[in-house]
């Protein structure tokens, strides 16, 4: 599977650094530090695909195509 890049927003509010992936509406994080902001960020956006994923093919029925699409 390609590597895809998506971006982050990031900021440091008090004690903590949130953040927010731009291009997938509801994956957001926090972490004590900016690198475990980054884990969380990945690990938000992981289980994001893959719940679009499962939700795409559960609306697919069982005989349905998968093709890559370029923006």
């Amino acid at each position: 599977m390609a590597v895809q890049k998506y971006t982050a927003v990031i900021r440091k509010n008090e004690d903590w650094w949130v953040g927010w992936v731009e291009e997938i509406p509801g994956v957001n994080s926090q972490g004590e530090t900016r690198e475990e902001l980054f884990e969380n960020l990945r690990s938000a956006l992981r289980e994001a695909i893959e719940m679009n994923r499962e939700d795409a093919r559960a609306q697919a029925g069982l005989e349905f195509e998968e093709a890559p699409l370029e923006v």
